[in-house]
């Protein structure tokens, strides 16, 4: 299956190793679980609560064109707080 990464942080109290730690978890399993990781999507210090940030749209818009099959990210939160009531 082809699938791509969202990986965000919040605040800029955290920082790019954030980032590189939710990659690798998710690409040890989607290697452990047979799939092939087609591109990644990263925002960074950017709020969960909206859902303008500027890699979650281009992914959106991406996902329009059916070039891939489903998202990996390293927790649910990180993708839209609100829609998950966080």
């Amino acid at each position: 299956m082809n699938l791509v990464i969202y990986a965000r942080y919040s605040s800029h109290s955290q920082n790019e190793q954030s980032i590189e730690g939710q990659l690798q978890t998710c690409y040890e399993y989607a290697r452990a679980n047979g799939h092939v990781v087609i591109a990644e999507y990263i925002d960074r210090a950017q709020s969960g609560t909206t859902d303008s940030r500027v890699e979650f749209q281009r992914m959106i818009a991406d996902s329009d064109k059916h070039i891939f099959e489903g998202v990996l990210v390293y927790q649910l939160d990180h993708l839209y707080i609100e829609s998950i009531g966080m």
